[in-house]
């Protein structure tokens, strides 16, 4: 899969701390093994555009230290895991959509899983396709030779008890919170539900409402990280 950073007008480009996130994710690779960084944060956090550049910046390091390059790391976003539109409507899910139980955890944990113990042939993760509100099966490709994936999402550290979500926080060799001020974060998500289709007043009230109670629950995660970053410079906040 391509490392690059995402094309995301929705999100501020995060490059004044890359460098040194990027060499403590290179740092977490041990030899003969595959690590797997969680990245967690709110809807419009920029957790996404902090994994793609975070991966496509451990890609230079690598090739710069005589190492092999992409597809040394991959950033493998949740989102894939989104329930299609018809099962939400059957679910009478369709109104929260991106909320916990608008996802399929127990699929998320399987390919967690995979990630980490089958790296000796490539294994495909789907993607979210914000133009039609899809997840797409099987574009996202992990390779055998891929030593860091850096897995992103808003629900990497719940604890749910029992459920899939508690099971995702062991596998991860290492977790980071991105945060974001609200403010930042609820512009972000009005331009992004713009380019969804919906009026400007109707993107803000879903940024408020939907997204402000999904974000109330990832925030109270934040303390189960081990490293909290800025998602607007990407400068290390806490540690």
């Amino acid at each position: 899969m391509s490392t690059s950073a995402p094309a995301d007008s929705t999100s501020a480009p995060v490059v004044a701390g890359l460098d040194e996130l990027a060499r403590r994710a290179l740092a977490l690779v041990q030899p003969g093994s595959r690590a797997v960084l969680g990245i967690a944060g709110s809807p419009g956090a920029g957790k996404t555009t902090l994994a793609g550049l975070l991966a496509a910046r451990v890609n230079e390091l690598s090739l710069e230290s005589g190492g092999p390059g992409a597809p040394f790391a991959a950033h493998v976003p949740m989102d894939g895991y989104h329930l299609a539109e018809s099962t939400l409507a059957r679910l009478g899910r369709s109104d929260r959509k991106g909320a916990l139980d608008t996802f399929d955890g127990w699929g998320f944990l399987a390919l967690v899983r995979r990630l980490t113990s089958e790296t000796d042939h490539t294994v495909y993760a789907p993607s979210f396709d914000r133009s039609i509100e899809e997840p797409i099966a099987g574009e996202h490709a992990i390779e055998p030779e891929t030593r860091l994936v850096v897995l992103e999402g808003n629900y990497l550290l719940v604890d749910d008890g029992d459920g899939p979500w508690a099971q995702v926080k062991p596998l991860l060799t290492e977790s980071w919170f991105c945060e974001t001020p609200d403010e930042v974060r609820v512009s972000r998500l009005v331009v992004r539900h713009g380019i969804g289709g919906r009026t400007p007043e109707a993107a803000l009230a879903w940024a408020e409402t939907v997204d402000g109670r999904n974000a109330l629950l990832i925030e109270s995660t934040a303390p189960r990280a081990d490293l909290v970053v800025s998602g607007i410079t990407g400068a290390i906040l806490s540690a």
